[in-house]
């Protein structure tokens, strides 16, 4: 192997600092508001990003945060009083455009979690939080990675969650060992 772990998990690190450092911290808080003032927090998107969307949803859930991921067979109808939080990368993808498009009809706000500032999801966004990593479009002020097609949009939104997370918990002066009430316990 040319590269040994440790000089491989240290390029992603970097990577993973830069991005975040880059993330608009006043976007995030507009995020954070939006999810204090939601009835319910639904997520939707595709692939690897659903599967960081997942992880952020059970997260919030655990502070006790009514968390919804789109399609899961217990999903409720979105209000005007709900949010969805739409995570791609491109702000191109198929499903999620439409999922936007729906809670709009609904009223419901909508934030998008993406790396693309001009994609056909902004007319169906109120909000509009960029982690600004190389897409599969190759913009010009797309922060490069070596790491395989989008994995890195999906680690920076992963953090981000966790982040948010952690803000809550701080600004709501949540003991952290109240939280296991909200924790899976048929495990």
């Amino acid at each position: 192997m040319k590269e040994s772990y440790k000089e491989t998990q240290k390029i992603i690190i970097e990577e993973l600092n830069n991005t975040m450092n880059s993330i608009d911290e006043q976007q995030v808080q507009e995020l954070i508001n939006l999810i204090c003032s939601a009835e319910k927090v639904f997520f939707v998107g595709v692939g690897r990003v659903l599967l960081s969307l997942q992880a952020i949803a059970k997260r919030l859930a655990h502070l006790g945060i009514q968390t919804v991921v789109v399609g899961q067979i217990t999903e409720p109808a979105i209000t005007d009083k709900d949010l969805l939080i739409v995570g791609s990368g491109s702000g191109q993808t198929a499903f999620p455009l439409a999922m936007a498009k729906k809670a709009k009809q609904f009223e419901a706000n909508v934030a998008h979690i993406g790396a693309n500032p001009d994609s056909p999801m902004k007319e169906y966004s109120n909000l509009f939080v960029r982690i600004p990593v190389r897409t599969k479009l190759y913009l010009p002020d797309e922060i490069p990675s070596k790491q395989p097609m989008t994995s890195l949009f999906e680690q920076s939104l992963l953090l981000l969650g966790d982040t948010i997370a952690l803000m809550l918990i701080e600004d709501q002066n949540i003991d952290m060992k109240s939280l296991w009430q909200y924790h899976a316990n048929l495990e």
